[in-house]
């Protein structure tokens, strides 16, 4: 199961071992991450699972796709280095990632 650290609004680090196939937004819930609404369920209509990624994994990710990149538009400070956490699927490639939550979600 890859390994992913969560970096939560007020700075505590929360390491979770999610399965293959989940998303991040499915791990941050499913371990009580503070700070992931989700709001939509992850069908990518919210932005309120937004994370920015760490600069190190951000390249290892696969592109976001329209829907995605349209919904960070309205996300909460989005930066270059933002995703909706519901858009980002595990994988073994991933064991390390390392993502913050927002300070908020819009």
């Amino acid at each position: 199961m890859p390994g992913v650290v969560f970096i939560e609004p007020g700075g505590g680090r929360h390491a979770v071992a999610a399965p293959v196939g989940v998303t991040l937004m499915e791990a941050a819930r499913q371990h009580g991450v503070e700070g992931i609404l989700a709001q939509c369920g992850g069908a990518g209509a919210c932005a309120t699972c937004h994370v920015y990624v760490d600069p190190a994994w951000f390249d290892r990710l696969p592109p976001a796709e329209e829907l995605e990149t349209g919904m960070l538009e309205t996300a909460w400070e989005p930066r270059a280095n933002s995703r909706l956490s519901c858009q980002v699927t595990l994988t073994a490639d991933l064991d390390g990632l390392t993502v913050t939550v927002p300070a908020r979600q819009r």
